[in-house]
């Protein structure tokens, strides 16, 4: 029997319905329906395409990449002409055609990363998922990214892959793809390891279990999982993988360092700086490492006191910027932030303009020693909450998706300039700035 969804899916989806049916999060399954067509379509898709082939050719460095495939075959040489070629005409039925007579192949497909930072509308519809899945299941301490795959082709370009995240793979249709899951175990037994599968594996899919995905359906795939999609008509999935780094991965690459980096001593009268004595030869090079070895213990030892405070700070920062971002990773090169930012007029920003936030970014805090500052998008635009201009009731309106008319009040409006140069902000001016504007 069909199950009806609630959108967003709510606490109990996310503590009840969602580990019950996938083995409490550790086996795949298949939520029919969940995504309503006004949160997510294949035209969408496409836009971020557009909009990547408009990066392309404004010669603008960002983070969003497509890559190109016939068959099981990476084709960067049609990279080019899928950049820079005349747009197609007619929505998903023009586009179909249009990338077989770019790729002189009846079957394609085309992969796009990061394809949140340049599709506002999916940012905003599965955003929507996202912010659901954070508010009842929790915060994935990397983001979230989406990475589309649109095509007819037989098979992934990637064959038989192991995908290392939690991930959802959301359907968009316009037609059905058949999909296929191997537990980590079974697929070791059936192949002799974990390499990936290419070519012709009818044998393994025999073996899979199966999926049928449709338009609105989202797969959840467990991490360790082997999979594959096959289909024989185009269509367009977006996934959702949930990047979980290791705390291990976070220790090495971020905090230790910067309390090693802390550790090292400031400037030439500072004792860790004092140049170390002339090496005894006849002592060797033991007496040296020997007295290296000491400062060694001696600074691990003041780092460990200090990594409790250090991670504590690491771990607010990191949780304020992912969700005032939306839950999607930060990258350099976001495309749509910047077009947003760039789109925001500050000499605009005068009393009866109107204000409101971007779907899915939020206004987050973050405390600092004498004042709190806001984060909006992932980024601190220079201004305290509580202060002179910005205060907890216009944040808390903000984030309830409330459209604020602004006062006549100068600091306010010094503040919602700085927040809209995150690109997280839109504005609508009062109609005499507008007339004004079109003078």
């Amino acid at each position: 029997m069909d199950t009806t969804y609630t959108w967003p899916p709510d606490q109990a989806f996310w503590t009840g319905t969602f580990p019950d049916s996938t083995t409490g999060r550790t086996t795949p399954f298949l939520f029919k329906g969940i995504i309503p067509a006004t949160a997510a379509g294949p035209e969408d898709v496409l836009a971020g395409f557009e909009a990547i082939r408009r990066a392309h050719a404004a010669d603008t460095d960002i983070k969003a990449h497509a890559r190109v495939y016939v068959g099981e075959d990476r084709r960067d040489d049609l990279l080019p002409q899928a950049l820079t070629a005349p747009t197609w005409s007619g929505g998903v039925d023009a586009f179909v055609p249009w990338m077989q007579d770019l790729a002189d192949a009846e079957r394609f497909s085309l992969v796009i990363n990061n394809l949140e930072t340049v599709s506002p509308a999916l940012a905003a519809g599965l955003g929507t998922f996202l912010k659901s899945l954070i508010d009842g299941w929790g915060l994935p301490l990397g983001g979230a990214e989406q990475v589309a795959f649109a095509g007819n082709y037989a098979g992934t370009a990637f064959g038989i892959h192991e995908g290392y995240e939690d991930a959802f793979l959301v359907h968009l249709g316009p037609n059905a793809k058949n999909f296929y899951c191997w537990p980590a175990e079974q697929y070791e037994k059936l192949t002799g390891g974990k390499q990936p599968t290419y070519g012709d594996y009818q044998a393994l899919l025999e073996e899979a279990e199966h999926f049928l995905l449709e338009p609105g359906d989202a797969l959840f795939l467990p991490r360790r999982v082997f999979h594959v999609g096959t289909q024989d008509t185009f269509s367009v999935s977006v996934a959702m993988p949930l990047y979980t780094y290791p705390y291990a991965q976070l220790l090495q690459s971020r905090i230790i360092p910067d309390i090693l980096a802390r550790l090292s001593g400031d400037g030439p009268d500072d004792p860790l700086n004092e140049p170390s004595t002339m090496a005894d030869t006849a002592a060797g090079p033991g007496a040296v490492a020997d007295r290296l070895a000491g400062v060694g213990r001696e600074l691990l030892n003041v780092a460990a006191d200090r990594v409790r405070g250090a991670a504590r700070e690491h771990a607010e920062q990191r949780w304020a910027t992912l969700l005032s971002n939306g839950g999607w990773e930060l990258v350099e090169g976001d495309l749509a932030r910047q077009e947003a930012a760039n789109a925001f007029a500050p000499e605009q920003v005068t009393p009866g303009a109107e204000i409101a936030l971007i779907a899915p970014y939020q206004v987050t805090t973050l405390n600092g020693a004498d004042v709190t500052q806001v984060l909006l998008r992932g980024h601190q635009p220079g201004v305290a909450l509580d202060g002179a201009g910005l205060d907890r009731d216009t944040v808390a309106a903000l984030n309830s998706g409330d459209t604020l008319v602004l006062p006549d009040h100068a600091e306010l409006l010094e503040a919602v300039r700085a927040l809209g140069a995150t690109g997280g902000l839109r504005l609508t001016p009062r109609p005499s700035d507008t007339k004004d504007a079109d003078a």
